[in-house]
């Protein structure tokens, strides 16, 4: 009889006990009850009699209902990071297991991969087909040159294949499209399969066979660029610290060839065999990211994001458990894919908010890459044009090694930034006369034009001429964001919709009108302003569908549009080589946030989109719209540039002792009754007021105070000391459990938060 700890998908901080026949290997799934529940659960501990020192009564100890694994899902160093995963950002060990899981491994099912459907030579061929014997020169090769892409794709077989390994077809199976499309085809297949060439049978791959799909021979890749300087001393650095554990910051402005730095450092990571992961920050980076990747390497690249359906998920994930796959991209929680040969970690614009998860489990995934990479002793790379506060801090302190590229790739020139000052111009919506002649300028001679405007929906309020009443939210108490397209008001906070009101419902005058500007507004303007060009609107509400941003993309690139519009999406990584003109609408409001990071996030997001310009040989500017011309933000900015910008921005930090000179844990609170969340956050600073080095703020109403009828408070919990912070919150994770459970109400803990919302 063995004793099993199982961590369980519970919102309990411990595991449960359980028994079974037999012993089992920790990090297997196993099926349990659990409260009259079936939940699938992972071994994190395991003994032959219940140690002394541990207060487990056997008869209470209920026996697992099986083992779902035949191998363990999580080796003893994933168990160990998860450990650490869930003691560093407070959150209870089961869920975070059961997020490090794909959603179809969460239910009772094989971990195993399924048979994949495969080609190889058919017996008689490969038979003759021995080293030093040119199957090529056999007749039925010699026959099939008449069919010049019959033969080719023979060939190839022929080169790729052993016995026991067949090629595989399915589409699951990831076959290279960029670069095989055309020849390897289901017509040419099945031609070959009918002349007793081919055969078809199922087979699984064995364990680290992708570095044989590696430059097949048959098939012409995209060559390296030659590096610059600049890039060849960061390739030269980093490739030289290949065998052990290394943050490097790649700072290089929009445009600078920072990918092309990344290919060349992965080329030699692939070169020893070695598996590399590569993080971005939203779903539509990874279709130009992954085509680039693959035509340049000629090997099948996992993708991992939140748009491909449970299966897909579960079989990259096989694949790259199984070292079937060289490299990985995906989003935020592919930090989790287990790659048993993982030789390097790319975070690619890793200044974004979106490798912070927001809910759940609040982990960045930047941070547990950079502790996955020092567990197993790999670089980890960090590349932006616009580091964030804490990763410049870390550099210039020389805890990471740090590289610039100052210079943008071929002959791009950075695009200059001129302010344009709004107050007491007419509008033309929302765009200034100044603004509309510059843009037509651009459009004359032939280019792209780009203008951003973080504002989705026609229009962001709708408000009575009489009295003055805004629609609102009646669950969040903020103004509900008109959506022409759809006929309905959406609470952009809790997306709550209705139709749109005839008339006030607070007077019941009928003058009802819009305010402020949205995207599609912007969109019906631009059509009106300028009939003559394609306008195409990217925001998330046009851009729904699996395919349709990539898709969007590439008829930009073809030229299928000229007047580009929309939201952040278009700020983020995006290559447009025609486009010489950018336009920033409506940036004030950051200006004067009560968040501390709203300076920093407005000086990125600026830069980011003004990087759009002019990134190919056609020199590009950027104009920027306020009503603040004379700002200090926006001066430095404009003329000194983010670098300088964000070093000023730290020595203020330092004088407030704000992040990254201190560590920041925030316990929000929320109920339909703000007094008991008051309440519970009074009792939680009570429990912290005598800590020395440490500091509490608040209670405070979050920046959104108020959402789905429930009041959202927040208490900051800040110490120069990150290990101090630490303790502090362990030492009172249990009292504010139970002080909640009293109460029954909402509580989260956010460890290096990155926002007050």
């Amino acid at each position: 009889m063995a004793f099993l700890a199982v961590a369980v998908p519970v919102p309990l901080r411990k595991t449960f006990h359980y028994t079974h026949t037999g012993t089992v290997e920790l990090g297997k799934r196993v099926a349990v009850r659990f409260a009259n529940r079936d939940l699938t659960g992972v071994v994190v501990n395991a003994w032959e009699t219940i140690p002394d020192n541990m207060a487990i009564n056997p008869d209470k100890c209920k026996p697992i209902e099986s083992v779902l694994d035949e191998t363990a899902i999580f080796n003893p160093s994933w168990l160990a990071l998860l450990q650490w995963v869930a003691n560093y950002y407070q959150h209870p060990i089961g869920e975070v297991m059961h997020a490090a899981l794909p959603r179809a491994l969460r239910k009772r099912i094989s971990s195993l991969p399924k048979p994949q459907l495969g080609i190889s030579l058919s017996p008689e061929l490969q038979a003759i087909n021995q080293p030093g014997h040119d199957i090529s020169q056999t007749v039925p090769f010699i026959t099939l040159q008449r069919a010049p892409k019959q033969h080719a794709l023979a060939c190839y077989v022929a080169a790729k294949t052993q016995p026991n390994t067949p090629l595989a077809i399915d589409e699951s199976a990831g076959i290279n499209k960029a670069y095989l499309r055309e020849v390897f085809s289901t017509p040419l297949i099945t031609a070959l399969i009918k002349k007793s060439v081919l055969v078809e049978r199922e087979y699984i791959a064995p364990y680290g066979d992708w570095y044989a799909q590696k430059a097949p021979a048959y098939f012409t890749h995209t060559q390296a660029l030659k590096p610059n300087i600049e890039q060849s001393v960061a390739i030269s650095g980093i490739t030289a610290q290949l065998d052990q554990f290394g943050c490097f910051l790649i700072e290089g402005i929009t445009g600078s060839g920072k990918t092309e730095v990344y290919l060349q450092i992965i080329n030699q990571v692939l070169q020893r065999q070695q598996q590399v992961l590569i993080l971005v920050p939203e779903i539509g980076l990874t279709p130009q990211t992954v085509g680039r990747f693959e035509a340049r390497f000629g090997i099948e690249v996992g993708v991992l994001h939140s748009g491909l359906s449970d299966n897909e998920r579960l079989n990259v994930w096989q694949k790259a458990r199984l070292n079937q796959i060289g490299l990985v991209i995906g989003t935020r929680s592919a930090i989790f894919t287990p790659l048993p040969e993982l030789g390097m970690i790319i975070i690619d614009e890793e200044h974004d908010d979106s490798f912070k998860q927001q809910d759940g489990l609040r982990y960045h995934a930047r941070d547990v890459a950079i502790m996955l990479a020092q567990r197993k002793q790999i670089p980890v790379i960090l590349g932006t044009a616009t580091p964030v506060l804490e990763t410049l801090h870390r550099a210039m302190s020389g805890k990471y090694q740090h590289y610039t590229l100052q210079k943008r790739a071929g002959n791009a020139a950075t695009a200059p930034v001129h302010i344009i000052d709004v107050c007491n111009q007419p509008l033309q919506f929302g765009l200034a006369h100044t603004t509309i002649a510059m843009l037509q300028t651009h459009l004359a001679q032939g280019n792209q034009v780009l203008i951003f405007i973080n504002r989705r929906g026609f229009a962001p309020a709708v408000l009575c001429q009489q009295c003055g009443q805004v629609e609102e939210c009646q669950a969040c108490a903020k103004p509900m964001t008109y959506h022409k397209t759809q006929s309905r008001m959406v609470c952009h906070h809790c997306l709550a919709f209705n139709l749109p009101p005839s008339r006030c419902q607070s007077c019941g005058a009928g003058d009802l009108i819009t305010q402020g500007m949205g995207t599609q507004q912007l969109e019906d303007g631009l059509a009106q302003l300028f009939p003559q060009y394609s306008t195409v609107r990217i925001d998330s509400d046009s851009m729904r569908g699996k395919d349709t941003l990539s898709d969007t993309i590439e008829a930009i690139n073809q030229r299928q549009h000229q007047i580009l519009l929309g939201t952040q999406i278009l700020a983020k990584g995006h290559h447009f080589a025609h486009v010489t003109c950018v336009v920033i609408m409506d940036v004030d409001g950051a200006l004067f946030s009560a968040d501390f990071r709203a300076p920093e996030k407005l000086a990125q997001l600026i830069t980011q989109i003004s990087g759009r310009a002019g990134r190919a040989d056609k020199p590009g500017e950027t104009f920027l719209q306020t009503t603040q011309p004379g700002h200090p933000l926006l001066q430095d900015l404009v003329n000194n540039g983010y670098g300088h910008f964000a070093r000023y921005a730290l020595q203020e930090r330092q004088h407030a002792t704000l992040p990254p000179y201190s560590f920041q844990t925030v316990i929000r609170a929320e109920d339909e009754d703000p007094q008991l969340t008051l309440r519970y956050l009074q009792y939680v600073a009570q429990l912290l007021i005598n800590m020395p080095n440490l500091s509490v703020v608040g209670p405070l109403p979050c920046l959104i105070e108020k959402k789905q009828n429930r009041y959202r408070f927040m208490l900051i919990i800040q110490s120069p000391y990150r290990d101090l912070r630490q303790k502090a919150v362990t030492a009172i994770v249990d009292d504010c459990t139970a002080y909640a459970n009293k109460l029954r109400i909402r509580w989260s803990i956010d460890v290096d938060n990155i926002d007050f919302n």
